[in-house]
């Protein structure tokens, strides 16, 4: 089994900047990719971005420029770098290990911004 924590949300005013952090545990083998995913109140959950284990990684266009993903495989971790933060950018966020062809989720980390 493969387990996912996220840490890193909290309340930020607009403008702002968060970090957001997600290690997996258990029985990894190799991780296919990672990724981040959000779920604002009342709306389907989306992909923010993603990073494969090569390859390019990909935003949805709302984020581009502002956030950035990151990895560090030693430590079998995944950032998500969030810069001028947004109302609209408020949701649970969710992050996604592909383990062994196999999808993992964390459990979310709510990111509020507002004022």
């Amino acid at each position: 089994q493969v387990q996912l924590v996220e840490s890193g949300g909290g309340l930020v005013q607009p403008g702002g900047s968060l970090r957001l952090s997600c290690a997996a545990s258990g029985r990894i083998f190799s991780i296919n990719a990672m990724g981040w995913y959000r779920q604002a109140p009342g709306k389907e959950r989306e992909l923010v971005a993603s990073i494969p284990g090569a390859g390019r990684t990909v935003y949805v266009d709302s984020v581009k420029g502002r956030f950035t993903i990151s990895k560090d495989n030693a430590k079998n971790t995944v950032y998500l770098q969030m810069n001028s933060l947004k109302p609209e950018d408020t949701a649970v966020y969710y992050c996604m290990m592909t383990v062994a062809w196999q999808d993992y989720w964390g459990k979310g980390t709510l990111v509020t911004v507002s004022s």
